[in-house]
């Protein structure tokens, strides 16, 4: 099992030490560093600043919106930085929520999720392999667009620059089990935002058929201390985010996903009290065993008997979300 770093997206402004924290698990060996994006910072700037300042380690999205780009859009970033980083890019994707697409990017949530995300990838794949002009009769993502309100002007194209890799790996971010079983038949591999190796059950159904070589890569928070209970609040924190605020009370994918891995009751308490505005009550009410299973927290001998549950799964990259050079040194000393 390898390690990643995940710094996510930026808060009020840029964090002065994403670019420390990448070279520094780029010392310590860990495999990929990944940025991302909600309505604020883009996910593939930061990528590129720190590509111009570290050499060897790989650089991931985890997950460039698609409802931000075109799928030609999106693959021409992904081949321009896999060029300037010299074969380095990963490019994760994910389709967001209803709120957010409608919300934030003003463009309509597809009905049919399913068919959106495989035309999207249709398209990236076509760009990148650039073995023909991008062609694609599709219900969101047509190429070239023959919608009633064009020009019938368009002409199928294929990107004037050469990308450096063909295969360049794609991977998704996926919540629903039909979402999940399609990404292990279209991508390379998955990012799955919450993973318990004590609950494999929840994914059982949709990872069957494995390809060989597919990537399964999960962000667990992780912080090396003393006090178990203060350690998990930041995870607990960002649970009552996700699973409260980041989606509608009827539409919620995140609290679905809480659901299914066994805190169902729990997952609509969070979601009413966060609705309610009262937030701290929200954040006290994630369960600690659900923070817990999902995240790398407490003392060294702790996560070190922990991270070997995570290493008898399927995790094939295990990407780190902390800011504490200590806890990543750590974890490198225990993985090696």
């Amino acid at each position: 099992m390898r390690l990643g770093l995940a710094l996510g997206y930026w808060g009020r402004g840029p964090s002065a030490d994403h670019v420390p924290l990448a070279q520094e698990a780029e010392r310590l060996g860990y495999h990929s560093v990944w940025t991302a994006e909600s309505w604020g910072s883009d996910a593939f700037t930061p990528l590129t600043w720190i590509a111009a300042q570290t050499s060897r380690i790989k650089l991931g999205t985890a997950v460039a919106q698609m409802a931000a780009r075109s799928p030609t859009t999106t693959a021409m970033h992904a081949l321009t930085l896999d060029h300037l980083s010299g074969g380095r890019m990963m490019l994760g994707l994910g389709l967001s929520g209803p709120q957010v697409v409608e919300g934030w990017y003003g463009r309509p949530f597809p009905k049919s999720p399913l068919t959106a995300t495989r035309e999207y990838v249709d398209v990236v794949r076509q760009v990148l392999r650039r073995e023909a002009p991008v062609e694609l009769d599709g219900r969101f993502h047509s190429h070239p667009y023959r919608g009633p309100d064009g020009t019938g002007l368009g002409k199928p194209l294929k990107p004037i620059t050469h990308p450096l890799r063909a295969e360049l790996p794609v991977l998704l971010g996926a919540e629903g089990p039909k979402n999940i079983a399609q990404t292990t038949r279209i991508a390379d591999g998955w990012l799955p935002l919450y993973w318990s190796p004590t609950r494999p059950q929840a994914y059982e159904a949709s990872l069957t058929e494995l390809p060989e070589g597919f990537l399964i890569a999960p962000m667990a928070r992780a912080h090396v201390c003393d006090d178990l209970a203060e350690g998990l609040l930041p995870v607990k924190a960002m649970l009552g985010f996700y699973i409260g605020g980041m989606g509608h009370a009827a539409r919620n994918f995140h609290a679905d996903l809480m659901a299914r891995m066994g805190f169902e009751e729990e997952a609509r308490r969070v979601q009413e009290l966060f609705l309610a505005g009262r937030r701290e009550e929200a954040v006290l009410a994630v369960p600690d065993a659900f923070a817990d299973d999902i995240s790398l927290v407490g003392p060294r001998e702790r996560i070190a008997e922990r991270l070997e549950l995570w290493r008898k799964g399927p995790v094939t990259d295990l990407l780190v979300l902390s800011t504490d050079p200590h806890t990543l040194r750590v974890l490198a000393e225990l993985n090696s």
